[in-house]
């Protein structure tokens, strides 16, 4: 990776030039962009949602989980951003990106499901408020399972 370390950049609206090493973020259109880390210059652009990204702030780090697989670019490159800190993930071979893609499909048609579904519900009240999911948990959980598939593969 041509980039080892990436700087958040908290935006409203992305810039119309992308620095190397700089990850924007626009929480209020709920989205992240960088370019590749592998050096080619494309733009990387990552929703941010449960069904796509998570962004997850640590004082001056973040960390955007699931791994960013740029399959559609030719460079194909595969990383995590973890703490501001780029971490080479391995390519894949068209087999696991196809696989990939179909779980992404279906993990989109779960959250739009569920988005729906809650627009339809009416407002819960406070005792009704669902627990929130630990973000500890999440990360290291992800990190666990990234790494028993990469090694089973």
């Amino acid at each position: 990776m041509k980039t080892q370390t990436i700087r958040p950049v908290f935006v409203t609206q992305f810039p119309a030039v992308f620095e190397q090493g700089v990850l924007y973020i626009s929480e209020e259109f709920e989205t992240a962009g960088h370019l590749c880390c592998c050096g080619c210059g494309e733009k990387v652009i990552t929703p941010l949602n449960s069904a796509k990204w998570r962004l997850r702030k640590e004082g001056d780090t973040v960390s955007l989980l699931p791994s960013i697989g740029n399959w559609n670019y030719a460079c194909k490159s595969h990383y995590f951003i973890i703490k501001n800190q780029v971490v080479e993930a391995g390519q894949f071979d068209d087999r696991k990106i196809a696989a990939v893609q179909r779980r992404d499909k279906q993990d989109m048609a779960r959250y739009v499901a569920r988005s729906n579904a809650q627009a339809a519900r009416p407002p819960a009240t406070s005792s009704e408020q669902p627990a929130k999911h630990s973000p500890e948990k999440s990360l290291v959980y992800e990190m666990v399972e990234f790494l028993k598939k990469w090694w089973k593969s």
